[in-house]
């Protein structure tokens, strides 16, 4: 199933297992079915972040697990309230290149590449009874996912053992009362291409992906398919900047197309004026898509 919504303009401001805890503070398409509304933007739900006419923050907690041979941290929340009876479904957020994890929890409004409404998306989905989790890459530059040599072989990389490591901390309580069997994932840029890696290497683990600004797991400069995607390829939201001189829009539409073609459920959500950016309808857009499966 394959529908699609473009939306024009862009704001002007947008420009994307062993553990310790410690807190710390374009193209042609088809109407979308993507609400664009969300009750997380009413004023009168009580909120754990915190937005001034400047800036807004959510406050966080780390956790580190052991990944090969280093110890990775990832930041991470759960909502107000009481867990539901299985523990809060959880959502995996994947950082950009040269973006750190904790951008995900504050920024600016005159942050560049997006940042206020990356924040706002996280405080949507904090509010809306997610869980976020929000792993550090092991080194700022990309996620190994689609980096020779480690595209090649997947099994033997530190993000591997580490998102293993993340889960298992999930399972086990580390990381809060979370619902192992509601897992979810969304990132931009590299962190987009990580986030069809869990379609791609984690069958049946995750309910749904939002992959924004970025295309299939090993996609690059150039991006060869293969002929036959995972038949378990979860529902899959894509948001994309028309504009975007980094990851063509069309890079993403040869992913989306094939999964469509394939029988997969598939949606879209695209920004005419924006370029390589978290979009505005993501804010809503996101939390919405992962409500529609749960």
């Amino acid at each position: 199933m394959q529908r699609s919504k473009i939306v024009c303009p862009v704001i002007a401001m947008l420009a994307v297992a062993c553990a310790s805890t410690t807190p710390s503070s374009a193209p042609d398409a088809a109407p979308s079915s993507v609400d664009a509304t969300s009750p997380a933007f009413d004023a009168a739900v009580a909120s754990r972040c915190t937005e001034t006419a400047n800036e807004l923050s959510c406050p966080y907690e780390t956790a580190s697990f052991q990944a090969l041979v280093v110890m990775r941290s990832v930041r991470y929340q759960t909502p107000l309230g009481t867990p539901p009876p299985n523990g809060w479904p959880v959502v995996f957020f994947f950082q950009g290149s040269f973006h750190s994890a904790e951008e995900a929890f504050h920024s600016t409004r005159d942050a560049t590449f997006g940042q206020f409404q990356l924040v706002r998306t996280i405080r949507a989905l904090l509010d809306g009874g997610y869980a976020v989790i929000a792993p550090e890459p092991l080194v700022d530059i990309a996620w190994q996912t689609n980096v020779p040599p480690y595209s090649l072989n997947w099994t033997a990389t530190s993000d591997h053992a580490f998102l293993l490591a993340i889960i298992a901390g999930i399972g086990n309580g580390t990381l809060g009362p979370l619902d192992t069997t509601r897992l979810y994932a969304t990132g931009i840029s590299s962190g987009g291409y990580m986030t069809s890696r869990m379609a791609v290497s984690y069958p049946g683990v995750f309910r749904a992906l939002a992959v924004h600004s970025a295309s299939y797991a090993t996609c690059g400069v150039t991006c060869l398919l293969p002929l036959n995607l995972p038949v378990d390829h979860p529902p899959t939201l894509f948001l994309h900047g028309a504009q975007d001189p980094i990851v063509p829009v069309t890079q993403m539409l040869a992913y989306r197309d094939e999964l469509a073609q394939q029988g997969h459920v598939v949606d879209t959500v695209i920004d005419a004026a924006a370029g390589h950016e978290w979009i505005a309808p993501a804010v809503p857009a996101i939390t919405a898509w992962f409500d529609a499966h749960p």
